[in-house]
């Protein structure tokens, strides 16, 4: 095979991957936008159902908009979506379905986003990055003792020297708000290839799963061999692969606490360097989760490793030797027989089989036992009439009551009478303490809005009020002016409940309520105090 068509294999096995696929689709940036919108960091699986309708209204607003959009519903979509393996389905511990993103997908989502980012690929964060990391395996991969004395030994000295340097008063030299930015890009390109790495391990251990299970069900290997395979896969998947690599890398980072703490306080640090204030509350956020991140991978595969681990105790514990070799008796018995029927048997002859037992009728049995306790009449009430407080009068509850709307409307069309144009907050203050209770301003405003006498707008009276305990207050409730007109409309209403009174009982004739516009309003803190 030549060259150039060995490498054509491979670039078309590349485009056959997922991810690609995705990618080189017609569809592509509607689906990542969907994938975009739908999940995040903080939110990186979603309800079934749920994730159906979003995608429904994204495409109806798209189209909304003018924007072609494929055909299908949301939930017809995710079902593709997830056959193209961008989507993964599983259950959570309360039974309910939720859709998250492949590493296929989150790799495609950090390609978009590299691709659209304006900044140079090379910069020197990166370049450091990579000859301290080159530095550092090739320590790891040098045997010779000596050689590695000498590059600690080299190590050493150049931190000496600078610790010596700055001990002396030397001058620390403070990074530029460009060289942090660099190496902030930097990170978060490195931090942005967590999730999809800690994605793949878990589709790994889930494909395990879906193995072992299959092994399992067909039962054409014993156990002792299947869990053997596991064990062998297991230490492969954590040790082979770059992903179970980084896996056991941050759980052993995960599991020391000091390297924990050192990493957020250096986070802190880089955030607090003046070139973070350019950056946005997201951009902060993101930077500042970096251990929620490694938290939450760890956590996926590990629940994924529990649940293989589960199935695998599961059939152990539930598979029986004995039963099976029972069920494999009577099966041969059940052969034998037949085969001693077919001799006698003519070419048409039928035997009636059931194929499940029939269900055994059972009479309905007593749940519970007669208790004669629980047929006893419960004990007789104590009398506790002698301890009873003494009945209230009917005076004492009616000033707790409402307002007193005859004597009032009485009381303030005797005061208005006199006045050609006064203010209904100034006769309201001439009243009697009993009829200047903080109930009456609502039965005053009642008798207004059936008068329908308005207000003056932006104009306030105040009316000040005795409670019941002689205590005083003061409201301020919008104007009235009770002139000629407004004392004539009040007379209307006196006479109309004089005629009620009198046993008319036609109520045919009373004025109709005012607007809602029209209604007079007290200020809330009015009817906070009445009420109590």
């Amino acid at each position: 095979m030549s060259d150039v068509l060995r490498e054509l294999t491979r670039v078309r096995e590349s485009f056959d991957k997922p991810t690609l696929r995705l990618l080189d689709r017609k569809w592509a940036p509607l689906v990542l936008t969907i994938f975009r919108t739908s999940f995040s960091r903080e939110r990186q699986s979603i309800h079934a159902e749920r994730l159906h309708v979003q995608v429904d209204t994204y495409l109806q607003e798209l189209a909304a908009l003018g924007e072609e959009i494929p055909t299908g519903t949301g939930r017809s979509l995710c079902v593709q979506w997830m056959n193209d393996r961008w989507l993964y389905r599983s259950s959570d511990n309360e039974g309910e379905e939720r859709y998250s993103l492949t590493s296929h997908a989150l790799e495609a989502l950090a390609l978009v986003d590299s691709l659209a980012k304006d900044r140079a690929l090379l910069s020197e964060s990166r370049l450091t990055t990579i000859l301290d990391t080159m530095h550092h395996w090739a320590t790891e991969a040098d045997p010779d003792p000596h050689t590695r004395i000498q590059r600690l030994d080299d190590r050493i000295a150049e931190l000496t020297a600078e610790r010596d340097r700055l001990r002396g008063g030397g001058e620390v030299p403070a990074a530029g708000n460009e060289r942090m930015y660099e190496g902030y890009q930097n990170l978060i390109d490195l931090i942005g290839q967590l999730p999809s790495d800690f994605k793949r391990v878990e589709e790994s251990v889930a494909a395990m799963h879906r193995q072992i299970i299959s092994d399992f069900r067909a039962e054409e290997r014993p156990i002792g061999e299947v869990l053997d395979e596991y064990l062998a896969k297991t230490d492969e998947l954590m040790g082979a692969t770059a992903e179970g690599r980084a896996f056991e890398g941050a759980f052993t980072l995960l599991r020391n606490e000091e390297l924990l703490t050192a990493l957020r306080r250096d986070i802190q640090t880089i955030l607090d360097h003046p070139f973070a204030a350019g950056l946005g509350s997201g951009a902060r956020r993101d930077f500042r989760g970096t251990v929620s991140i490694l938290r939450s991978g760890i956590d996926d595969v590990l629940s994924q490793r529990r649940r293989l681990t589960a199935t695998l105790r599961e059939h152990i514990e539930n598979h029986d030797h004995v039963r099976d070799r029972e069920l494999d008796a009577v099966l041969r018995a059940l052969g034998r027989e037949l085969e001693t029927w077919m001799h006698t048997a003519g070419p048409r002859s039928t035997v009636p089989v059931e194929l499940l037992p029939e269900v055994p009728e059972t009479p309905h049995l007593r749940e519970r036992l007669w208790d004669p306790l629980s047929a006893a009449p419960p004990p007789p009430l104590e009398d506790h009439a002698a301890d009873a407080p003494a009945a209230p009068e009917i005076d004492t509850i009616r000033v707790q009551g409402g307002p007193y709307l005859e004597e009032v409307r009485a009381a303030i069309g005797l005061a208005a009478r006199d006045a050609e144009d006064a203010a209904l907050g100034d006769l309201f203050n001439t009243l009697s303490p009993d009829l200047r209770r903080p109930v009456e301003i609502f039965g005053l405003l009642h008798l207004l809005t059936q008068a329908e006498i308005g207000v003056e707008a932006d104009a306030y009276d105040d009316f000040s009020t005795i409670r019941p305990d002689h205590t005083a207050r003061t409201f301020r409730v919008p104007r009235v002016r009770l002139d000629r007109e407004a004392q004539r409309a009040l007379a209307q209403i006196e006479r109309m409940f004089d005629s009620n009174e009198a046993g008319d009982g036609d109520t045919t004739n009373t004025p109709p309520t005012a607007p809602a516009t029209q209604t007079p309003r007290t200020t809330p803190t009015a009817q906070e105090d009445t009420l109590a």
